[in-house]
């Protein structure tokens, strides 16, 4: 087992390396100081090699630190009920489920499981064991160090401290145990039935519970967070034991992995996958011409991809803003800490708008059954018809992200009236029409930077350095804003005037450089 892990490691590594290596290679300026095969160069390789090294190390730590310090700055400032170390245990717990219940890295598929097990032919069960366990492994050494840093920084002791990390890997080993329970008796992993969908229900339930009841004066007490942190460490070891005896990882990476497909590219696999949620139906027809044509063609077959997903989202939104007002009238003391929180916290309702943004969904669909076949012809590529293209999708992903937006500016408004108001009306129109220009911004940030970097190559993987690099930072200055409070005024009137300044902005660069960099990449 320990031989299949050195093998295994090396594999990412030297896959990741590569990656790295391309991304490089697709950075204006940096790409020129490279040669032109850098995959022969030691000395580059050997830099890539430090670079992956430094990331396998950052994957370790980094996301953990900032997961922490989020903890602490919502244990110490957002919520002013009960101590600090309670608000920080009961958010620990519920958001730790969370986590058990989203990201269990067994089973998420990634092409080094695939190269591994279908291609190098791994030994499935050593691959996935020690490989599992070396994740538990870093996930156990950065709850450690910053479970004792921050835990004893909100008032937790030391003992307290240490059952921090071997709580968060018993919940992820007893949620892998599950998965592997479920696939003996029902032959399917739980993403792959109606327990998929189940969960990320669940999931947001405990969200909101972990931010929600703190707001209202309800936490969950130590001692109860305590003993559920004891329990699920018993039952990680002893459901330890499934894991390590379980004979059918074969089996069910096939089903992740979709090794009945193994002999086709994976733009076909991931096109078939596609299909099943595009609508056969040959009486869908169009009395539009030329683009317009195609767009509304695209836009009604692939309903289920785009409408059905911001239906769901706003329904979603529905139900958790409906929660939060009766939360609203059943406890009045709720009612100060709303008012102030929307008064005064509105740069929140960033991040709120990126998670619940389709962009990248409808630019995926669109590459894959669209853009993938026509960027073959030079037409598609003029400057006139990329523009008018362009502007024609923008009406339709704005039109599908308005719908949840709209949702979230209601759901503001009426919170705000109910929980006392404002002395200043404005506040009124800018809680509403804020959700609406941001989804706006989002809908053109997406389009935008999939027509000026188009990542995807021909079997529809990503491909852009940079496009990677904008996404990661679009996701930064979000979380960032969630920490900074800016009167609700003066942040709905940035975010307006933003909204209109990068649309303009927007079309002048697509106008502009599209036709040379809306391309599929090698």
């Amino acid at each position: 087992m320990v031989n299949t892990f050195k093998k295994s490691f090396a594999l990412k590594n030297t896959y990741r390396a590569n990656t790295i290596l391309y991304a490089i290679k697709q950075i204006p300026l940096i790409k020129k100081l490279l040669p032109d095969n850098p995959y022969k160069v030691k000395g580059v390789k050997t830099f890539a090699n430090i670079i992956a090294i430094i990331w396998e190390c950052g994957d370790a730590f980094f996301g953990k630190l900032l997961y922490f310090i989020m903890l602490s700055l919502s244990a110490v400032n957002l919520f002013k009920t009960g101590s600090s170390s309670g608000v920080f245990l009961h958010m620990l717990v519920l958001l730790t489920l969370v986590g058990g219940l989203l990201n269990t890295d067994m089973f998420e598929p990634s092409r080094d499981k695939y190269y591994a097990i279908f291609s190098l032919k791994f030994d499935a069960k050593k691959y996935a064991v020690s490989n599992y366990f070396y994740e538990l492994a870093k996930f156990a050494a950065a709850f450690t160090l910053f479970g004792i840093i921050f835990g004893m920084l909100s008032g937790l002791k030391l003992w307290q401290c240490l059952l921090i990390p071997l709580f968060v890997t018993g919940v992820k080993i007893c949620a892998a145990a599950f998965t592997l329970i479920y696939y003996e008796s029902a032959g399917k992993a739980p993403a792959q039935t109606v327990f998929g969908k189940l969960r990320w229900l669940i999931a947001l339930l405990l969200v909101a519970a972990a931010y929600g009841l703190p707001a209202l004066g309800l936490v969950i007490p130590q001692y109860i967070s305590i003993a559920v942190m004891a329990v699920f460490i018993v039952l990680g070891a002893v459901f330890a034991r499934k894991i390590i005896k379980f004979n059918n990882y074969r089996e069910i990476y096939c089903d992740i992995l979709n090794e009945s497909v193994i002999d086709k590219n994976a733009v076909n696999i991931i096109k078939e996958q596609s299909y099943k949620s595009i609508s056969t139906d040959g009486t869908i027809e169009s009395s539009k011409k030329g683009f317009e044509y195609l767009n509304e063609l695209f836009i009604r077959r692939h309903k289920k991809i785009l409408w059905s997903a911001s239906k769901k989202t706003a329904l979603i939104c529905a139900a958790v803003f409906a929660a939060l007002i009766i939360a609203v009238i059943v406890v009045p003391e709720g009612k100060e800490i709303a008012n102030k929180f929307l008064v005064s916290s509105l740069p929140w309702l960033l991040i709120i708008m990126y998670a619940i943004n389709r962009g990248t969904g409808f630019t995926r669909a669109l590459f894959i059954n669209c853009d993938h076949s026509l960027l073959t012809y030079s037409f598609y590529k003029t400057p006139g018809h990329i523009l008018k293209l362009f502007k024609i999708r923008l009406k339709e992903i704005i039109k599908i992200n308005l719908l949840p937006a709209a949702v979230v500016g209601a759901g503001l408004e009426i919170l705000l009236i109910l929980s006392g108001g404002t002395d200043d009306f404005v506040n009124y129109a800018v809680v509403v029409i804020a959700p609406v220009a941001l989804s706006i911004f989002f809908s053109v940030h997406y389009l935008t930077i999939y027509y000026l970097l188009q990542p995807y190559n021909a079997g529809t993987e990503i491909k852009s350095g940079m496009y990677q690099v904008i996404m990661y930072i679009t996701y930064m200055v979000c979380y960032i804003m969630m920490q900074i409070k800016i009167p609700t005024l003066y942040f709905g009137l940035a975010a307006i005037a933003f909204c209109i300044l990068y649309c303009i902005i927007a079309g002048v660069l697509v106008y502009k450089f599209a036709p040379r960099t809306f391309r599929i990449r090698a």
